[in-house]
């Protein structure tokens, strides 16, 4: 079974000492990420549904570094700051994902780590190895270096 870091210009930069994603075999894992804007670096949103759809679209960019998509996630933890926004977040994350939908967990959490974050959103995907090409972009770069040497 391969293992290998995920990295992606195109989700939230990790914002302390953990990784966006990992690649164990066929399980794609991403870190709990939050709405934070990939570019600068700064929360997004006041309101729920933009920070849902900001989180959202931060766990995509972190799949599709490893050629997974939303489709492949089979489980989900959420952590709101509020339960009473269940309802609100849900509209979003039920038109974001598709049927069937992963299992999911969701919670009342204090993210007052980011002043204002509302929500944060941690997944693990299942794409077997050979659907995704066998190789990460990253492991096929590798490759293709060891290849040149010889």
């Amino acid at each position: 079974m391969s293992k290998h870091v995920i990295q992606s210009d195109r989700g939230a930069p990790p914002q302390g000492a953990y990784s966006q994603g990992w690649r164990a075999g066929d399980f794609i894992f991403v870190t709990g990420t939050g709405p934070i804007d990939p570019v600068t670096g700064k929360l997004v949103g006041n309101e729920i549904e933009q920070q849902t759809e900001q989180t959202i679209d931060n766990i995509t960019a972190i799949l599709a570094a490893e050629g997974a998509s939303l489709a492949d996630v089979v489980k989900v933890n959420v952590h709101l700051s509020d339960t009473a926004l269940f309802a609100r977040y849900n509209a979003v994350y039920a038109r974001r994902f598709t049927k069937p939908y992963p299992v999911r967990t969701t919670v009342g959490s204090d993210l007052g780590h980011t002043l204002g974050m509302l929500i944060e959103i941690d997944c693990i995907a299942y794409l077997p190895e050979k659907r995704s090409g066998g190789t990460s972009p990253r492991a096929g770069r590798a490759a293709k270096k060891k290849a040149r040497r010889r």
